[in-house]
């Protein structure tokens, strides 16, 4: 029969992850050194896999120690939500949502955001992820997107936070030089992985002449290098007050106004931690927008 693991075989493997060395794990786990070496030698022999390598390192987790202690880290999570309810009662939020949009985005407007109130719900836990594809929801890889689009997908609900405009922004000393000749400054782009771009759109129908000198397959990455001073582009304006001795160096680009949404699946609605989400968002998002 094949041996099935328990809580205190996944307290082992974590301990052990987590401390690389036998002495560190049977500190965490308080008992003594020989017990933990006993232990995980008994353990991989019951498994039939070896689930750390010995080096100079210390004890580096396998694979399989790895995928053990993922699983043991979310036991982990849930027994302290489980906690934390008992504690607190009912009005306790807890849980895992999984929430994506882009980089830029994450940076200017979510971290800010978050970092407002996630400390007032210990129970809750969040996995960020950065794309810009819708697909992340209708796959179910995701619960909450946060994206910048006037067409939000049918099969999709949420909110309308407000809109954002784009501008030509960069260092001072490229105003001038943009005034006179755009095509005469260097221009930071996105790559050819984002044709449909708002920005790319624009500069193709007002500046078609205009060759970037650099293409980045990320907005986040264009407004680094505009950041450092390489060149211009057009960004959106909540990204360009954040870039540190960058301007904008243009007024609002015309027919670039973009809506932000805030969107999850219908399914999820009804989830306390999506709703705790939303609620929390909403207003923050919406006064960083203004």
């Amino acid at each position: 029969m094949q041996y099935e693991i328990n809580h205190n075989d996944l307290s082992l493997v974590l301990a052990l992850v987590r401390g690389r060395s036998l002495a560190r794990a049977a500190e965490l786990l308080q008992v003594d050194i020989s017990t933990v070496f006993r232990s995980i030698r008994r353990l991989e022999s019951a498994l039939g896999n070896a689930l750390f390598e010995k080096s100079r390192r210390g004890y580096v987790p396998t694979d399989a120690a790895q995928a053990i202690a993922e699983q043991a880290e979310r036991a982990e999570q849930a027994l302290g939500a489980a906690r934390m309810a008992l504690r607190q009662g009912e009005q306790v939020v807890s849980g895992t949502v999984r929430l994506t949009c882009t980089e830029a985005v994450l940076h200017s407007l979510m971290l800010p955001a978050l970092a407002r109130f996630m400390p007032n719900y210990p129970a809750l836990n969040l996995e960020l992820a950065t794309s810009n594809n819708f697909a992340n929801l209708s796959r179910r890889d995701a619960d909450i997107a946060l994206r910048l689009t006037d067409t939000p997908p049918e099969h999709l609900v949420g909110r309308h936070l407000g809109d954002t405009a784009y501008v030509i922004c960069g260092r001072p000393d490229f105003r001038q030089a943009l005034e006179k000749e755009p095509t005469s400054v260097p221009w930071v782009a996105p790559d050819d992985s984002m044709p449909d771009h708002v920005s790319v759109i624009w500069r193709e129908r007002t500046w078609p002449s205009i060759v970037p000198r650099y293409r980045c397959s990320s907005m986040s990455a264009v407004s680094e290098l505009v950041s450092a001073g390489l060149g211009v582009a057009a960004l959106t304006d909540f990204t360009a007050r954040d870039l540190q001795g960058v301007e904008a160096l243009s007024a609002p680009l015309e027919g670039c106004n973009t809506g932000v949404w805030l969107l999850t699946r219908p399914d999820c609605r009804a989830l306390r931690s999506v709703q705790t989400l939303f609620d929390e968002l909403t207003p923050l998002l919406r006064e960083a927008l203004q």
